[in-house]
């Protein structure tokens, strides 16, 4: 097992961009894989994400992604939440960029909020405050962000993770995630089933586009009128 990481990367960054290209990571992990049975998923929404990602291999692109309001303001929001989280608890949280776990048949790759200490993960999720409040009065981890945490603990190795819900003027909450031996196998799975349809599909690729025109990229501001 290698593990990188990529501490002076900046999140949402062109280099940050750079790293995670045609790499399944634990925010998106999740899409392939069905929550309830934890077997791998086969939908519009798996198979998307597998033809984004080889197509992102195969042209060393990544397509822009649209930030709305709600990004924006998880943006600002997570960084409050991890500098309160750090104050309240009085622990030391250590910003880094990206992770990069890589095994023989599979890597995975992980950008955490925080590192904390030499054990301990965060994971913020910026909320609306129908959701927040959905959170606190369940008391547990919503289901969609279990695969992502899951991932987390798996590429960093780390013992432990505290998701943190938050939503600007309500109370933040937290609860502890420990490794889940189940869910992890299933992120394994997926993602050695990645890497073999990445393999198939560029080398299917590669066969059927022998002959055509070669066309040149067209860059976000010259496809501006």
């Amino acid at each position: 097992m290698t593990l990188t990481e990529f501490p002076d990367v900046i999140q949402g960054s062109d280099e940050w961009h750079d790293q995670r290209r045609g790499i399944i990571t634990a925010s998106v992990v999740g899409q392939l894989i069905t929550p309830k049975t934890r077997k791998p998923a086969a939908n519009d929404q798996s198979r998307g994400l597998t033809a984004q990602l080889v197509a992102e291999r195969i042209t060393g692109h990544t397509d822009p992604t649209y930030v709305g309001d709600d990004m924006l303001r998880g943006i600002e929001e997570e960084l409050t939440a991890r500098d309160l989280y750090a104050k309240v608890y009085d622990r030391q949280v250590r910003q880094v960029g990206f992770l990069l776990r890589k095994e023989e048949t599979w890597q995975l790759g992980y950008s955490p909020d925080g590192l904390v200490g030499e054990d301990g993960l965060i994971e913020v999720k910026s909320r609306r405050s129908k959701l927040h409040l959905r959170t606190i009065l369940a008391s547990e981890v919503p289901v969609e962000f279990m695969a992502q945490c899951q991932a987390g603990l798996l590429v960093s190795g780390r013992e432990w993770l505290d998701f943190i819900s938050y939503s600007g003027g309500m109370p933040m909450w937290h609860k502890r995630v420990f490794p889940d031996p189940e869910w992890q196998e299933a992120i394994v799975a997926v993602a050695e089933r990645f890497e073999v349809s990445a393999a198939e599909m560029t080398a299917d690729y590669l066969a059927k586009t022998v002959g055509l025109p070669v066309t040149e990229r067209t860059t976000e501001m010259e496809m501006t009128i």
